[in-house]
């Protein structure tokens, strides 16, 4: 018994260490993801988001496009129901203030305010989220589509959150987020993969804001 207690000891003890610079590298990779995001002040992403749900029997992967402006908070979110982006399925825009969720099928947009909670995953921090509310830790390479990224996982600080994982996926040479994968308390999984990052791309002065006016017979529906 003393001779397993002291081995578990020294396991707990060799973990710890493991951990801390484990913690510690997931630290500098992220500040790095961080830096080069906010260096830019428009950031236009294509990418693909697939959801599984083993509960619901989902298992679908749809396209979509995110404007951010990153110093200002600013974002709009486009999600298509092809590839081929012709038809739109949901749109949410920011001012960073205010939030509208366009539904084009139910002729209906939702007015929110802006939450800024880790809870609320503001799709214009998806790059810099680490920064609150979540513990992190470097769990070493990993191989997708041909290339290896570094791969880091985040835990919320809060339990009680919905999503109690998320896993990124880091290019190295270009310090940018590849795939960002949540895990959800039901067994659902959401795999955002990032298909294209424009820099400092050019953003139409009025694009993060929803014109009812272009948006004929919309209902709006204001939830603040």
């Amino acid at each position: 018994m003393k001779n397993l207690l002291a081995y578990i000891i020294l396991l707990t003890a060799t973990a710890g260490t493991a951990f801390a610079q484990k913690d510690a590298e997931a630290k500098t990779i992220l500040s790095q993801v961080s830096q080069n995001y906010r260096s830019y002040n428009t950031v236009k992403s294509d990418f693909t988001i697939n959801i599984q749900s083993a509960q619901d029997g989902v298992n679908q992967t749809q396209n979509g496009t995110l404007f951010t402006q990153t110093k200002a908070n600013k974002y709009k979110l486009s999600i298509y129901t092809s590839a081929a982006k012709t038809a739109l399925a949901q749109e949410i825009t920011s001012d960073g203030k205010t939030q509208w969720t366009y539904m084009p099928t139910q002729k209906e947009v939702q007015v929110n305010h802006v939450s800024n909670s880790a809870e609320a995953m503001n799709p214009a921090q998806i790059f810099t989220l680490y920064e609150k509310g979540y513990k992190y830790i470097y769990t070493g390479l990993q191989k997708a589509a041909g290339k290896n990224y570094q791969a880091v996982e985040l835990t919320p600080t809060d339990a009680k959150q919905s999503i109690f994982k998320i896993k990124l996926l880091i290019d190295k040479a270009k310090k940018q987020i590849y795939s960002a994968q949540l895990f959800d308390k039901n067994g659902g999984r959401y795999t955002y993969t990032i298909k294209s990052f424009v820099p400092n791309a050019p953003v139409a002065a009025d694009a993060f804001n929803f014109n009812t006016k272009s948006h004929p017979g919309v209902e709006v529906v204001d939830l603040r």
